[in-house]
């Protein structure tokens, strides 16, 4: 099965990003996407960035992870 969680861009740093995901921060290789920005929304998939998106499909997104992995009595960062 394969995840793609959406996060925002905080820092780039060459090839690589510093991306939020809902307060948990992780560092993702952005070198798969175009003209990458800070405070820009991406789909994040085994630790690359494979996607942009817009910022309220990523919102909206960000809530059903959250509300699933509350369902599973998990945390969202046991996910990433």
């Amino acid at each position: 099965m394969c995840l793609a969680i959406p996060g925002k861009i905080l820092e780039i740093n060459e090839n690589s990003a510093l991306v939020d995901f809902d307060g948990i921060k992780q560092k993702v290789i952005i070198a798969l996407i175009q003209n990458p920005e800070i405070g820009k929304f991406v789909i994040v998939h085994a630790g690359y960035a494979i996607e942009m998106m817009n910022e309220k499909d990523a919102l909206d997104a960000i809530e059903q992870w959250k509300e699933m992995s509350e369902e599973l009595g998990m945390d969202i960062e046991d996910i990433l």
